[in-house]
């Protein structure tokens, strides 16, 4: 049996016959029985591998979960659209490298869903992105991301980058809240608690 060192994409995994240790009877519990979910671990914990298996899921992939737990417990297997954002590809040193970041995700989305002329700032497009994706697909939108605080943490030692992040991603996030019947579920991790 391979073992999938390093690897952290699930369709890699079982497309490749790795070894996998099977969580996905946890994962439809969670995509069952709740909607937002924020997960914080240290560096090398699976959290990527995790977000990599639910997408899977959430996106109807039923032929990467043959004999697996979940493959006999849902029945549906709704394609739901995903608006994936990996925070991880970036080096953050100016308060512009977040933004840029950030609007390349919703450029790229955009693109595809369409935009709001009178949407400016990048929060008010990502509250317009989901309710738009929602409205094309007529289904509620899974949102995921990866490494949600790596600005932040990238900018310790600089207090008023730290600030100008925490006030960009605040904002941003708060897109989830104001979208919150539109979204089937929400996932975020990081390395960090999510209050700091």
């Amino acid at each position: 049996m391979k073992y999938p060192i390093g690897i952290q994409n699930f369709g890699e995994i079982r497309r490749n016959g790795f070894a996998y240790v099977d969580k996905t009877a946890l994962v439809y519990k969670m995509a069952s029985e709740g909607k937002y979910y924020f997960l914080s671990r240290p560096r090398r914990f699976g959290k990527s591998l995790l977000l990599s298996t639910i997408e899977s899921y959430l996106a109807g992939e039923k032929e990467l979960f043959e004999g697996l737990a979940i493959d006999r417990l849902e029945q549906e297997w709704i394609k739901h659209p995903i608006l994936h954002l990996d925070l991880n590809t970036e080096k953050y040193d100016t308060p512009e490298a977040l933004d840029s970041k950030l609007n390349g995700f919703l450029a790229e989305h955009e693109a595809i869903y369409g935009k709001d002329d009178y949407r400016r700032t990048l929060g008010t497009r990502f509250e317009g992105l989901i309710r738009r994706v929602f409205e094309k697909t007529g289904h509620r939108v899974v949102i995921l991301v990866d490494e949600y605080d790596k600005p932040i943490l990238q900018a310790i030692g600089n207090d008023a980058l730290q600030t100008e992040y925490r006030n960009t991603l605040k904002a941003f996030y708060g897109a989830l809240k104001s979208c919150d019947r539109y979204i089937r579920f929400a996932f975020l991790t990081g390395v960090t608690k999510f209050g700091k």
